[in-house]
């Protein structure tokens, strides 16, 4: 982390503290070093810095390139490690700048759905985020966002103070289907693309849901009460 993306990490944990009174599960299974993909459903605008909030390793975001053009918003946005991609988020060159990072050692944060939902539901996985498994090394992270939705969602002009939580899912392997993707037809490549994306979709799935999204479980030793993984 350098210093300008620190003090916004510091921010944001204490936004989420105190006026979302936030809660966040299993921080540890994200790895604290190297590539790393962070594949998180989206339902705010609140999604992306509450996912980075809860590590204590940066990680990276993505933002249209055009925002970049403009010169304080891109050396703030340059700052916090965002990567630019086009303005459908995705292109060669945008895939290219995510996969530099994940080489690099970076963390990064996709949303397989590809934008917020529009009624707090998950929404079905794009391939997109298939392709980007499948061309780069790194373990994936399933992580899912709670009450981010009735906070901030499409829905809201301004954020209410509604509680929050995010939980990090064990990390996938797809090590398999990247090597038969190394071999197969293209029709089959996007059918692994579209598998890996609903894969992960699944994942995301299993982490939730709270039956109340307004609450969340109280802090007691007894094993029913603790949260699932």
């Amino acid at each position: 982390m350098n210093f300008w993306y620190f003090l916004g990490w510091c921010a944001y944990r204490t936004l989420f503290r105190f006026y979302f009174r936030w809660r966040v599960y299993n921080a540890g299974r994200v790895p604290r070093q190297g590539g790393v993909i962070l594949a998180s459903n989206h339902a705010s605008y609140l999604d992306p810095p509450l996912v980075g909030a809860g590590l204590r390793r940066g990680i990276h975001y993505l933002a249209r390139e055009n925002l970049f053009r403009f010169p304080v918003m891109g050396w703030v946005l340059r700052q916090w490690q965002v990567v630019p991609v086009d303005r459908d988020g995705g292109g060669a060159k945008g895939l290219k700048a995510i996969l530099d990072r994940l080489l690099a050692g970076g963390a990064i944060i996709l949303f397989p759905e590809g934008t917020r939902t529009r009624d707090g539901r998950l929404q079905p996985a794009r391939s997109g985020i298939g392709l980007t498994v499948i061309k780069s090394t790194a373990p994936v992270v399933p992580v899912r966002v709670f009450g981010t939705f009735a906070a901030y969602g499409r829905h809201l002009r301004l954020p209410r103070p509604f509680r929050v939580a995010v939980k990090y899912g064990p990390p996938m392997d797809f090590a398999a289907l990247r090597a038969e993707a190394q071999l197969c037809s293209k029709a089959r490549l996007k059918e692994i693309y579209q598998q890996v994306a609903d894969d992960i979709m699944a994942a995301i799935a299993q982490l939730g849901p709270y039956e109340d999204l307004t609450r969340f479980p109280a802090k007691t030793n007894s094993p029913a009460s603790r949260p699932r993984a």
